[in-house]
């Protein structure tokens, strides 16, 4: 007998963490929006599906919560990682950490916007190996041909 399976969110799920940094953050008396340096070329699972994944202010994880927009860097309506979520402070530059990416993330993932991919980094018993190096610009246009 030959199994063969899709280890898909179950097993994989929390296996991944999405790092970001916060690049602005701004208010218009109503709401409080992050940005980012990512975006849903990077992970796509909230705008497609509405998918929850918990985020955490990974430089700052005790300060009081405060209900913030998480947006990306794509120039899109739907470019959000999450809406009226409650995080701990968020200041410009602190790496916000997006939980359970582990499956679907990477795969799911475009160069949408002439955006390249992130590096991925393998956490094994504390010691850190990178899996795939961070696309480059070169790496979007190797496939091109001049006319």
């Amino acid at each position: 007998l030959r199994l063969k399976l899709e280890p898909g969110r179950y097993i994989v799920g929390e296996s991944g963490v999405l790092l970001m940094r916060c690049n602005a953050v701004k208010s218009n008396g109503d709401r409080t929006f992050v940005g980012t340096d990512s975006g849903f070329h990077h992970l796509i699972r909230y705008p497609l599906y509405n998918a929850h994944h918990e985020i955490v202010n990974a430089d700052n994880i005790q300060d009081q919560v405060f209900v913030y927009d998480v947006c990306g860097n794509i120039c899109e309506s739907t470019d959000f990682f999450a809406r009226n979520r409650s995080i701990s402070y968020i200041r410009e530059g602190d790496i916000l950490a997006v939980k359970d990416v582990g499956a679907y993330g990477f795969c799911m993932s475009s160069n949408y916007n002439t955006r390249p991919r992130p590096a991925e980094v393998l956490v094994d018993y504390g010691r850190a190996r990178l899996i795939r190096v961070r696309e480059t610009m070169e790496d979007l246009l190797r496939g091109q041909r001049e006319f």
